[in-house]
């Protein structure tokens, strides 16, 4: 990574947070239109006739576990070991990929319902909101996938640290917006 700056964060890393902070105000919109239309859904059929929360509970945790491997991850690559730095990434990859597995399953399981993205208020926010998170997951797999692909190469190591660090950065944010989703959507009904 890059030499100090005069603030004292790389560059790059600097440039991930501002990144971060945007993405927050984008998912502050999403989550606010969520809450304001909350419980306003007239046209049945209703969130909790469908939502499956012991299904997402098990997709929910391996997600948040995909963090623990980002990091184990992360402290392997600092000290250059390869092959576990491939063994994590590859996890975080593979657990990510499962997440996304169970969130097409989730909405195909609600079009088949009756219940597609123009159907009710619930149907829109919810389609809209968590759409764009799994949008931001599989972008994150194929980030995530590509330093895998460099590590398996044997191209990542402790001088590339910070890049895995920026990636891991992202990678934490995009399950931390998922907790909140999780409790608001599934949590709080």
């Amino acid at each position: 990574m890059e030499g100090p700056t005069a603030t004292g964060i790389p560059n790059r890393k600097l440039a991930m947070w501002a990144f971060i902070a945007s993405e927050c105000m984008l998912f502050g919109t999403l989550i606010a239109t969520y809450m304001i239309y909350r419980g306003r859904n007239v046209v049945p059929p209703y969130p909790e006739d469908l939502l499956n929360i012991p299904f997402i509970t098990v997709t929910t945790f391996v997600l948040l576990m995909s963090s623990l491997m980002m990091v184990l991850a992360l402290a392997a690559v600092q000290r250059n070991d390869l092959h576990g730095t491939k063994l994590w990434l590859g996890l975080t990859v593979l657990f990510g990929l499962i997440f996304l597995g169970g969130q097409y399953y989730e909405f195909n399981h609600f079009v088949h319902e009756g219940l597609p993205l123009s159907r009710n208020l619930f149907s829109s926010t919810f389609f809209v909101l968590t759409g764009t998170h799994g949008a931001h997951v599989a972008g994150g797999v194929i980030w995530l996938g590509t330093l895998c692909l460099r590590a398996a190469a044997g191209k990542l190591d402790a001088r590339n640290a910070g890049t895995v660090e920026i990636a891991g950065l992202y990678w934490h944010f995009v399950d931390a917006v998922w907790i909140v989703l999780f409790t608001l959507i599934y949590l709080l009904l």
